[in-house]
């Protein structure tokens, strides 16, 4: 088996596993936080042509179901995610609220796209975990029609995003495990370098190519930070399948990491990311 191969494979198990259903469990809570983040994408959609929309990597489908509720019933949203509790969840949203959005479990870099069937193409978080990211925006390019717009929100470095990693850098010495972060690896900073970006965007059939830094004010109740650390990111991960007794320490050590950012009933962060823009060849 290849390298590129081994990553996907890799990709395909984390989110379709304890990743996956660490996103749905707190689900409330990351809607939540990220409203911001989603509200910026919503309106550059409203703000330009926009009939049928595509949102990679999808989730749980928060922004896909914003996008449509904005551009109302004539429009054509279609989220796409790899994660299939991710999808179920998003499509169990849209069948509550009675939204016609259509949510497909794939991977965005491999999926036969009818070419030419979307005019805005959307992600926020999902297009950092591409193994192969050339060949994934390529794919993407050949599902926009012509002067289609590619707008995503990614995050910036690591170390311009301390909250993100303060739980890991806390955990450490209880979690001896826990793998370092690789530069450029498929995950949430593999997009830290603008002129990476930009590279791949224009390898892959994109020009117009716009890198914008955005700095975003992020709030969760306090009291559900704890449920937050459990679930999410490499320490809630490996608290999902730790004994009780482990779990607890950990809780014990990382959640006074995170006092800095606690102001009375919120924690309060800033997202460090980049809005990229960019229009199909």
């Amino acid at each position: 088996m290849n390298v590129i191969r081994q990553a996907d494979d890799d990709q395909q198990a984390l989110w379709n596993g304890i990743a996956g259903r660490g996103w749905v469990e707190a689900q409330a809570i990351t809607d939540r936080m990220f409203n911001p983040i989603e509200d910026l994408l919503v309106e550059a959609v409203a703000a330009g042509p926009a009939d049928r929309v595509l949102d990679v990597g999808c989730g749980t489908g928060s922004t896909t179901l914003a996008i449509a509720r904005r551009l109302g019933p004539n429009s054509r949203c279609t989220g796409l995610d790899i994660s299939e509790p991710m999808i179920f969840a998003a499509r169990a949203r849209a069948e509550r609220e009675c939204m016609p959005v259509r949510f497909i479990l794939d991977n965005a870099q491999t999926h036969v796209f009818e070419p030419a069937s979307f005019d805005t193409i959307v992600s926020r978080f999902g297009v950092m975990f591409f193994d192969d990211p050339v060949r994934a925006f390529a794919n993407l390019r050949r599902a926009a029609a012509g002067n289609a717009r590619i707008r995503f929100l990614a995050w910036r470095s690591a170390a311009e995003n301390p909250f993100m990693t303060t739980a890991e850098h806390a955990a450490a010495p209880l979690l001896p495990g826990l793998l370092a972060r690789q530069p450029d690896a498929p995950g949430q900073f593999a997009f830290a370098d603008r002129r990476r970006v930009h590279t791949i965007l224009d390898t892959s059939g994109w020009a117009d190519i716009d890198i914008q830094p955005v700095d975003v004010a992020c709030t969760l109740p306090e009291n559900e930070l704890t449920h937050y650390l459990s679930r999410l990111g490499p320490v809630g991960r490996i608290l999902q399948e730790a004994d009780d007794q482990t779990r607890r320490q950990v809780l014990e050590m990382v959640r006074p990491a995170f006092d800095r950012y606690v102001q009375g009933a919120e924690v309060r962060f800033t997202a460090a990311c980049w809005m990229a823009s960019a229009r199909a060849r």
